[in-house]
């Protein structure tokens, strides 16, 4: 037991001075599914942790500001804008030392949401829920030890909207994303 506790200890301390911290940010391209919904542009950003666990894969958990939300489809100047605290955990498999594939799940909690028509706008937080769940795939490339481009895409899990008057509407958030990536040296 004491060699099992020890060698856990080691291995546990080898990945601390293994990981690497990092920003991100970049334009998120959002839509809600189960209506006649457009894409609407938004921002993401946010900080990064690198820990390799195997040569060729790591586990990146991140803490990103996500702008997510839609646009009616047709003549109605209607937008819904979300913006949530997004927690993805990206396992990810290094097929060269520059290029990787990821894949993981992605946790979210508003922090606020807003409806706008026309010129009048107003709170959301009665008809959003205040957990999404969602499932992310994505690819990265560096073009130097630091500096690096990716692409991702949040397919969401759960509806995002509240029961209202017994009735529960369907809606999904979906959002591609495309950035950069720094990482800090070690």
């Amino acid at each position: 037991m004491k060699k099992l506790l020890l060698g856990l200890a080691i291995v546990a301390g080898s990945l601390t001075f293994a990981q690497t911290f990092g920003v991100k940010a970049g334009l998120n391209i959002s839509t809600i599914s189960g209506g006649d919904s457009k894409s609407k542009a938004g921002f993401y950003g946010g900080v990064l942790m690198n820990v390799p666990v195997a040569p060729s894969f790591s586990v990146q958990p991140e803490i990103l500001y996500n702008g997510l939300g839609a646009k009616a489809d047709g003549n109605n100047d209607v937008k819904v804008n979300l913006d949530y605290i997004s927690v993805p955990v990206m396992f990810q498999y290094n097929a060269t030392p520059q290029f990787y594939l990821e894949a993981g799940p992605q946790f979210s909690f508003l922090i606020n949401s807003k409806f706008k028509y026309n010129s009048y706008s107003r709170d959301g937080k009665d008809f959003v829920k205040g957990f999404d769940f969602g499932v992310g795939l994505g690819a990265g490339y560096f073009f130097t030890k630091n500096i690096g481009v990716n692409a991702r895409y949040v397919a969401g899990v759960i509806d995002i909207a509240k029961e209202v008057n017994n009735v529960q509407a369907d809606g999904k958030n979906n959002v591609f994303q495309i950035g950069l990536t720094y990482k800090f040296n070690k």
